[in-house]
């Protein structure tokens, strides 16, 4: 239903301008993105690649755009379709995905990528198909519909319930606002460039209906927009109060070969950071702490204080007492393996465990420099 002050006459009447502004603006202000099809070249019949389409939107999934470019780039160079992603080792997803958090997004686009190249390799092309694989809920499945397929899907991320809390002036705080917004878009989106129109709401409130000084006199949509010049956009949209973060604590070793190996181990396959790698820990979970003192290191040795690290995480914050100790002997112990000093910034350290190693070894965890000799002239 409509907000307060918002008649369905009004909503009905504003749908199709909204459309025709947005999209008018979108062909001359889209942002150019390596997964997108821009409109130009849709207009030659050019069509979007289901698999780029999926990868992004897992990898965009509580990321932002830039943080997601480099890691895109670099699975597709890995594996330049499904049949070759679902083919990789899980280990080397893992490893590729470091970095990129939401750890659980890894494991479900391998089993997705799985299901799908055992299906023929065709991904299915309506929400319905989309949502019974693995790892692709409501919102993903309506974005790969529609921008895949031009299914007529109402597209709703953070960026487009922000656009539409303002535009309708919903005061219904989220999430409880979540069917509302969901039924207001449903009216807007049109039979035709159904994918454009979810794209041009995305890049609005990323670029111009932005959560902080939005550009409103910039807005395609400022005609339409109920909450310009009647209230605070910022107000917009409206949030229930967020529970406070549980803090917990635990501590990490890092273990140093003379050659500057470093000791790790994978964790359980289920679970947070399932299938990553890490340093030894205490067992702190989101609901308990562990140990923080050098006495529950997993084998004895001069373990010394380096500091301690922060890291949040969706549900708690973590704080970490890091020790360092040198090691002579070269036999890992069971289930540990030895990361040679030059391989450690290609293992599937989650950031939580990079931030820990760097406190006992600054600048460990970065990628070598590569070196181009110059050629003799």
């Amino acid at each position: 239903m409509a907000s307060p002050g918002t008649s369905r006459k009004s909503v009905e009447a504003t749908s199709p301008t909204v459309a025709q502004h947005l999209l008018a603006w979108y062909d001359d202000n889209h942002r150019e993105l390596p997964w997108r099809v821009p409109p130009r070249e849709l207009a030659t019949g050019v069509r979007p690649d289901p698999y780029r389409v999926w990868l992004s939107e897992i990898m965009l999934q509580q990321t932002t755009v830039e943080a997601v470019k480099p890691y895109f780039s670099a699975f597709l160079e890995k594996w330049p379709n499904v049949e070759a992603l679902a083919a990789a080792e899980n280990e080397e997803v893992m490893k590729a995905w470091a970095g990129l958090g939401y750890y659980s997004r890894a494991r479900n686009l391998k089993a997705c990528a799985n299901a799908v190249a055992q299906a023929g390799g065709v991904f299915p092309d309506t929400e319905s198909g989309l949502r019974a694989l693995p790892g692709i809920g409501p919102y993903t499945a309506a974005a790969i519909a529609a921008i895949a397929f031009s299914r007529p899907a109402a597209v709703m991320d953070g960026n487009v319930e922000r656009v539409m809390s303002r535009l309708f002036m919903i005061d219904t705080p989220l999430p409880d606002a979540k069917p509302e917004i969901r039924s207001l878009l449903e009216t807007l989106v049109p039979e035709d460039r159904p994918g454009d129109f979810a794209q041009s709401m995305m890049d609005l409130g990323a670029t111009i209906c932005t959560p902080r000084r939005p550009r409103c006199m910039l807005c395609p949509l400022r005609d339409e927009c109920q909450v310009l010049g009647q209230a605070d956009q910022e107000f917009y949209p409206v949030r229930a109060p967020k529970a406070e973060k549980p803090s917990r604590q635990g501590a990490a070793f890092v273990a140093v070969r003379p050659d500057g190996a470093i000791l790790l181990r994978k964790r359980p396959e289920k679970g947070l950071l399932g299938g990553m790698t890490e340093v030894p820990t205490t067992g702190w979970t989101a609901r308990a702490d562990g140990e923080t003192s050098a006495d529950a290191a997993p084998f004895p040795a001069d373990w010394r204080k380096a500091g301690s690290i922060s890291h949040v995480f969706t549900h708690f914050a973590l704080e970490l007492h890091v020790y360092r100790a040198e090691i002579a002997c070269t036999a890992a112990p069971q289930d540990h393996f030895w990361s040679p000093a030059e391989a450690l910034h290609g293992e599937a350290l989650p950031t939580v465990m990079k931030k820990a190693i760097e406190a006992a070894i600054p600048g460990a965890t970065r990628k070598p420099h590569s070196t181009n000799p110059k050629r003799p002239k």
